[in-house]
């Protein structure tokens, strides 16, 4: 292969994780509920911080899945399902960045690494096939959604603003995972969901606090 196909992936792959890590996203879709901000107290920040913040550390995790999945998809169309979502994942990060910056918080400060090992499992799920790749997403998806949904019970009742953000996230990792499984997404066997959510919960634990 000549050297340019090869350096040119290489710095689309480079550009989207610095964007997604470093770089300030904005998203294509304005913010769900644009209303004047709810008033909360401290504590009521503080914990909706917390929760926010877990939430960027997972849409920063979603982009390098699905930048990881896409580098190494076999089939176009694969490819192109994966770049769509993770276009549409990046709104939730902006979403996400933005809703931070208003309760006075900052993202998780692990976030090269959250990237990095997710683009990684990304890539070596799209290294065993499409069929296994996309049945990975559809498994994430579906984990994410119960994520979203607990958080949604932990929100504090007056925070309408993040209530709105996470609505629409979990919309949006519904189609995902029903795109993924109409797209020939095969069920990922037992020990491997269990992982999945094995790590999932390190990075929720860890990306709270951190």
């Amino acid at each position: 292969m000549e050297p340019e196909r090869l350096i040119d992936p290489l710095i689309v792959t480079v550009d989207r994780a610095l964007r997604a890590v470093f770089a300030p996203v904005r998203a294509a879709r304005p913010v769900p509920q644009p209303a004047p901000l709810p008033v909360l107290t401290d504590a009521e920040k503080r914990e909706a911080a917390a929760l926010m913040r877990v939430n960027h550390a997972g849409e920063v995790a979603a982009q390098a899945l699905y930048h990881g999945q896409a580098a190494f998809a076999r089939n176009p169309a694969t490819r192109a399902l994966l770049l769509q979502a993770a276009r549409e994942e990046a709104d939730h990060l902006g979403w996400c960045q933005q809703r931070l910056g208003e309760l006075g918080s900052r993202p998780s400060l692990l976030g090269p690494l959250w990237y990095a090992g997710s683009f990684a499992i990304g890539a070596l799920a799209a290294a065993l096939g499409d069929r296994i790749s996309l049945g990975f997403v559809a498994e994430t998806e579906r984990q994410v959604e119960g994520h979203i949904g607990s958080h949604l019970e932990r929100l504090p009742a007056a925070d309408t603003r993040s209530r709105a953000i996470l609505e629409a996230m979990r919309h949006d990792e519904i189609e995902h995972g029903e795109a993924a499984i109409s797209a020939g997404g095969g069920d990922l066997p037992a020990p491997a969901r269990e992982l999945m959510r094995g790590t999932a919960r390190v990075m929720t634990f860890t990306s709270y606090w951190l």
